[in-house]
Parts: structure tokens; sequence; C-alpha cells
């Protein structure tokens, strides 16, 4: 090396270290780059995104049969010398789909919640995120900043308190932490009505009052739901908390509440699930069962059009 050259290295180290932090400094030593075996990679516990089998998964992994992985995983080295994912999931799943023995990955030593904000932070940049997704995310990152409680290089203000700390995490979504808190709720619904949200059939709305129902009231309203093939409304949502609140709420008030007309909504008609129980077949769909009560309706009206004929011919 040349006198020159050593002089432009000491130089730019010099003017490195005069425009970084020490915490910048310290990152890039405790983060490098190398390809490691996928089966030596486990998931992030508790990972609150999906890896959907879908279209997109089947063209990633296409593309990593053809280029490889062109963006590398981010993960985090464990005390047993196993990693732990923190960003790539799918990528990783793309790679064992694909045949591949590794997959690149930045390896980086974070701490159990700085693993978590990177880990919710860099999965919330999907095109499509569930009302779950969301939920569990924002959870799992508003715990980590609340344990934080000091500014970090991962936060960019000081988190004293919980409501900044719902700041902090509905900003990076452009979102209040009003908002935030409502999707936390979610969490505490029970998971078939849960999956109903994210299939869009329960609106996020009515979901969050209902999660203020004890597990027993949510299953019993599940159980309502699927007799009656009807979600709740907003309107219904609260009244079914506002009863649960006074301690009030059970399969009676649940299904009258359910059997309330909505606003364009048809006139329907409801019975209590034990007393068809026993005259319908198990295993039935919603609309198997309707279909089930309108044919044995039917060959009922039938035979009473007979007795009446047969009374009349007397």
């Amino acid at each position: 090396m040349s006198k020159g050259t050593a002089i432009d290295l000491g130089l730019r180290e010099a003017l490195d270290d005069l425009f970084s932090t020490q915490e910048d400094r310290d990152n890039a030593k405790r983060t490098f780059l190398r390809d490691i075996p996928v089966g030596e990679i486990e998931d992030f516990p508790d990972h609150p995104f999906k890896v959907r089998m879908d279209e997109d998964m089947e063209n990633l992994v296409e593309s990593v049969k053809v280029r490889g992985v062109l963006s590398p995983v981010l993960v985090r080295p464990m005390p047993d010398g196993s990693y732990q994912m923190v960003s790539g999931h799918r990528r990783k799943r793309a790679s064992e789909l694909a045949g591949l023995e590794t997959v690149p990955c930045i390896v980086r030593e974070l701490t159990d919640d700085e693993a978590t904000i990177l880990m919710v932070d860099s999965n919330l940049q999907r095109e499509r995120v569930l009302p779950s997704e969301r939920a569990f995310a924002y959870k799992m990152k508003l715990d980590a900043l609340n344990r934080q409680g000091v500014r970090t290089d991962l936060t960019s203000c000081p988190v004293v308190t919980k409501l900044n700390s719902a700041d902090e995490v509905g900003k990076a979504q452009g979102e209040s932490a009003r908002q935030v808190f409502r999707y936390i709720r979610l969490t505490y619904l029970i998971q078939p009505l849960l999956d109903l949200v994210d299939e869009d059939r329960i609106a996020f709305r009515p979901a969050v009052e209902l999660s203020y129902l004890t597990q027993s009231e949510q299953q019993a309203l599940y159980e309502s739901i699927s007799y009656e093939d009807a979600t709740p409304s907003l309107a219904q949502a609260i009244k079914m908390k506002e009863f649960s609140k006074d301690g009030r709420l059970n399969e009676d008030v649940i299904l009258s509440i359910m059997s309330e007309e909505k606003p364009n909504q048809r006139e329907k008609y409801s019975f209590k699930a034990d007393r068809l129980k026993q005259y319908i077949p198990m295993g039935l769909s919603p609309q198997q069962r309707e279909d089930y009560v309108v044919k044995a309706l039917d060959h009922y009206k039938r035979f009473r059009e007979r007795q009446r004929a047969m009374n009349d011919a007397r």
C-alpha cells in the first residue's frame, strides 16, 4: 500500500468517525453477510404474519429458482449457535420450495425487543396485511417499546408512557394511537370470530366492540352467527357489549339481538338452536340447514292440505 493510499484510508476512517455516532459504529461491527443453511434458521417466535401459499408465493418460488434470493433475509445469532429469522420468512419458504440449501443472510446481533420492532416494521410493508396480523404485530411492538422505556436506535422519540408508545407504533403506518389500541383489541377475540374478521364477514368496528365480550359469550355469539348465517352490525355489537358489561348477556339475549332487523335487511325468522337441534342432521352448513327446514315445512304443508281435502270430502 502506498503512502498516499494509507493517508486516504486514514482520512476516510476519520471522517466516518466524525459523521457517525458510536451507536452506528457499534451496529456496523455486529453486522455481517453470509450464506446460511435454510435448516439452521428458526422462525421468529409467535410470528404474527402468515406465509400464504398463494400466487405471489408461486411467482417468488419461480424467481428464486431462476435468479436466487436477490435480497438477503435478516437473521440474528442465537446462544445455541442457530439463527432466528427477523425479516424474510417468505423468502426463506420460497428458498425451501425452490430446493435451495442456503439463503443469503444479513446477520445482526439484536436484543429480543430490537428484533421484535424490526420484525414488525419490515413485515407491515407487505402489500396485504390481514386485520389479525396487524393486531398482533401492533401488540408485539407496543410491548417491546414499553419494555425499552427509553430512546434507542429503533425509536425516534423517548417512550415514557403507553400512549406515547402507541403513537410511535402508529406513526410509521399513518395511524393514530387510538386506532392502534382498536387493532390490539382484536387480539381478545376467540379465533373463530377473528377468522371472520380476516374474511371480511365481520367489519372492523363491530369486531372491536365484540372483543369486550367474555370468551364464553363470544363462543355463544359465534354459534348464533353459524345458525343465523348473519353477522352483527355495529349497533348490535355495541348493544351486546353493554349487556355483557351489566352481566346480562346470555344465549337468549344474543339470539334476540341478532334477530333484530337491520337497515335494508329482509325479514328473517329465527329459532333457538336447542329447539331445532334434535330435528336437523349434524354437520350441515347454514344454507343446508335452511334448505332442510324449508323442505320439512313444505312436506308438512302438503300433508295438512291432504288432510283438509280428506275432511272436506267426508
